[in-house]
């Protein structure tokens, strides 16, 4: 019998690789499968009774599964969702009203923007973009004092801005407003925004939580307070009505593929490191990002308020015709959006619009190839740039 003290915290390998996990009974699989009923066996009984499924639209056995391990990386009650926005609309819509002020990053992931201008707006809440440098300033001076909800995307995306959640989260307390952090850059195991404070935590999984470019997947999660308990009651009846869960497939494999993120996410964070310092490096690149680069603008706080780097780094080249240059002369840097999966990609981000960035802003999401195999063909790929 093991003598390990149960209550001593655990790696986050370990955290991963267990979470979710059932108690063991002797015949079981080791990891659950998914289960794809749409409708179960009521028999007698009303349906629901004794907390027993009878429609998957609502909650199902895999999705419990992958809540469950979520929930308790991030130190709240979680519920999963279709798509990172899916998740993200969810715990806006579900709490504001019209006539409501919203305040929401002017530099964060830009479908949050085109949600605030094209729907909030429409339903009548008023929207207020601030970038994610400048939200302290404005919680500082009372300026959230009114408001309904803010959120905050730290680091920011596309640009790595970090701003202090413990410090936002306090004024939003003293405004009376919800505080919702966008997770998705950092991940459950780089930052936990609910033990800073924050009432509501959202992620895109696509990204690199579950990290193979092969699931779109998105999560909420509520502190476990009292008013975190409202709101997850509120954000659940709202997936509910709206019917936006993940199918059971997706939920399965985004946690089978979360038990790998600690493995993932060191080797991407170590070749971000030697993409960061070869970018600086470069005449033919600047304003290299990549906060827990020392000298980053971002890098004493992030070096406090986060728990560990991950893969992904900005710069600028020339121009879109750099980028096209750089992306032609590489053999492991591929032409993509999105970040967090296995394979090393470059986005420009200004070919999709939406973010205020100059023609040659790209974005690298660092995979978990070799770092030295990287080095080598970035460093290649540079020289042609002159």
């Amino acid at each position: 019998m093991s003598t390990a003290d149960p209550t001593a915290p655990l790696g986050d390998g370990t955290r991963l690789a267990h979470a979710g996990d059932e108690p063991v009974v002797p015949g079981t699989p080791l990891r659950p499968s998914p289960v794809f009923a749409a409708p179960y066996h009521l028999g007698d009984q009303p349906p629901g009774a004794g907390g027993a499924d009878a429609y998957a639209r609502p909650d199902n056995p895999t999705l419990r599964v992958f809540e469950r391990a979520v929930g308790d990386l991030d130190g709240g009650d979680c519920l999963s969702f279709a798509t990172g926005m899916a998740a993200i609309s969810s715990a806006v819509l579900a709490v504001v009203r019209p006539g409501d002020r919203v305040v929401l990053p002017a530099d964060g992931y830009y479908a949050s923007r085109v949600l605030g201008r094209d729907e909030l707006e429409r339903l009548g809440v008023q929207v207020e973009l601030v970038p994610t440098l400048e939200i302290e300033a404005v919680a500082a001076r009372g300026d959230l004092a009114g408001a309904r909800l803010v959120m905050l995307e730290t680091p920011s995306n596309p640009q790595l801005d970090v701003c202090d959640i413990a410090a936002v989260a306090e004024a939003t307390r003293a405004a009376g407003a919800v505080l919702v952090v966008d997770n998705t850059t950092a991940t459950p195991i780089g930052q936990r925004p609910l033990s800073l404070g924050a009432d509501v935590v959202v992620a895109a999984d696509t990204k690199a939580l579950t990290g193979h470019s092969d699931v779109l997947l998105g999560h909420v999660s509520t502190a476990r307070t009292e008013a975190g308990r409202d709101l997850h009651t509120r954000i659940a009846a709202w997936r509910k009505t709206t019917g936006n869960p993940p199918g059971p497939f997706e939920a399965w494999l985004a946690h089978r593929s979360m038990s790998t993120l600690d493995l993932r996410l060191a080797r991407q964070a170590a070749n971000a490191a030697a993409v960061a310092e070869l970018l600086a490096s470069s005449p033919a690149v600047r304003n290299v990002r990549w906060p827990w680069r020392a000298g980053d603008p971002s890098y004493a706080l992030a070096s406090k308020q986060m728990l560990r780097p991950n893969g992904v780094v900005s710069a600028e080249l020339a121009d879109a015709d750099a980028v096209l240059q750089l992306i032609r002369s590489t053999r492991f840097f591929l032409a993509a959006t999105s970040f967090g999966g296995v394979h090393t990609t470059v986005d420009r981000r200004a070919q999709w619009g939406g973010d205020a960035v100059p023609a040659g802003f790209v974005r690298f999401s660092c995979g978990i190839e070799d770092t030295a195999d990287l080095v080598a063909d970035l460093g290649s790929a540079l020289e042609t740039l002159g």
